[in-house]
């Protein structure tokens, strides 16, 4: 039973609470895990670029789509035949994990879903994504950030604070939490302990890796592969490649599944911008969409017993049009999709109010029109994970947001 929205009945209310007591309630986060012995984690993909979602997973079932998005439709036909997913949807057949998650129902899809913002700027499109704010402008913090400062003091999750893993600490997860900084070509900056924490873990874990991050801490600036002796942890590439995707989650899985680890990671994913030759079922997308899928393979295989209390969720600033462009590519759109996998996911399912492709149907005649708000999906996995009420994420976590409800029953 979802609790999401239950509050106590109005007279055991007024014997308990009065005015500010009453208020204070309204913004206490709920401990359900604590009776089932759940020990929750939330990883936050973010895809920098815009994600063709027509292209990911495809409408193959909407009439209008083949002919609309031409020689990047994925079909169920021919050599590089797409994943069917069920009778409307399909796959695209670089994500061969996704799709075997699915089926096992530990993924999902939000289709023809957005943020808010509809101005196709880049630079805002992602401000807005993972600041969580209404509109562009607020670069300080991030919503996931804000979502740990918004569990109780002394809570496990928030004690042990998230993980940012990339060049820089995406926006998404930045704020006053303690956030731990990992980049897969270079070791752990020792600024404020955190760095220590992560040695102390791969002493328990990584033997050989520890002596490598040690003599790191000690030089400041040394390279992995110039002090741990061990080709499996050279840098195979940046987080643009399929490698580099892979690389980044096998090491996050590593601190995520540690019993004094993080339970909340952001990891950000760049080069999702195909206006030229993006391909479909083969090409520049296709090799993406596969690093993608390595990712997700290395999460569940790193995190072994923890995967089932695991919620993963992909996001992207917004979608690509509906047309292909004269080089072969999609321009900036709205509509996309959001990609849910996880052993807490209750997965097997396409999630969509689909709104057509007719030129009538799209939005402003170009891009596939959004039925499903991003916040919306964040919300639910945040209230279902941690316990954060529907209150305190629609004023602190995504501010003025209180319209947007938490999708329910994506958790298991």
């Amino acid at each position: 039973m979802n609790l999401l929205c239950e509050v106590p009945h109005p007279s055991r209310r007024a014997v308990l609470m009065t005015g500010g007591a009453l208020f204070a309630w309204a913004y206490m986060p709920r401990f359900a895990r604590a009776a089932d012995n759940r020990d929750p984690r939330l990883i936050v993909i973010v895809l920098r670029g815009a994600l063709d979602g027509l292209s990911a997973v495809g409408p193959v079932g909407d009439p209008d789509y083949a002919a609309l998005h031409g020689d990047i439709a994925l079909s169920l036909a021919g050599p590089h035949a797409a994943l069917p997913l069920d009778g409307f949807f399909a796959l695209n057949p670089a994500m061969p994990v996704f799709a075997r998650l699915f089926r096992n129902g530990q993924a999902a899809v939000v289709h023809a879903a957005a943020t808010g913002y509809r101005e196709r700027s880049h630079f805002d499109g992602q401000d807005v994504l993972e600041s969580g704010f209404a509109g562009p402008g607020h670069v300080a913090t991030g919503w996931l950030n804000r979502a740990l400062e918004s569990l109780p003091a002394g809570d496990r999750v928030a004690t042990l604070g998230g993980l940012a893993v990339g060049p820089s600490t995406p926006l998404v997860i930045r704020g006053a939490a303690p956030v731990l900084g990992w980049a897969p070509q270079s070791l752990p900056a020792p600024s404020d302990g955190l760095a220590a924490r992560v040695l102390d873990l791969y002493r328990h874990r990584d033997p050989i890796l520890a002596v490598a991050l040690q003599k790191g801490l000690d030089a400041d600036r040394m390279a992995l592969d110039d002090q741990m002796g061990a080709t499996a942890m050279k840098p195979k590439g940046g987080l643009d490649s399929a490698a580099g995707m892979r690389q980044a989650a096998q090491g996050a899985a590593k601190l995520i599944a540690a019993e004094d680890g993080p339970r909340v990671a952001a990891l950000a994913f760049d080069g999702w911008d195909t206006h030229v030759n993006e391909g479909g079922a083969t090409g520049r997308l296709a090799t993406l969409l596969g690093g993608l899928d390595g990712a997700f393979d290395e999460f569940q295989k790193g995190l072994g017993d923890r995967w089932k209390d695991t919620a993963i969720v992909v996001i992207t600033e917004f979608g690509r049009t509906a047309r292909i462009n004269g080089t072969v590519g999609t321009d900036h759109g709205t509509g996309t999709v959001v990609l849910l996998a996880g052993g807490a996911i209750k997965g097997g399912r396409v999630i969509a109010d689909w709104p057509g492709l007719k030129p009538a149907q799209l939005y402003e005649q170009r891009d596939l029109a959004p039925t499903s708000d991003v916040r919306a999906v964040l919300k639910g996995l945040l209230a279902d994970q941690f316990g954060l009420w529907a209150a305190v994420l629609g004023d602190k976590v995504f501010p003025e947001s209180a319209a947007v409800k938490p999708m329910r029953g994506l958790i298991a």
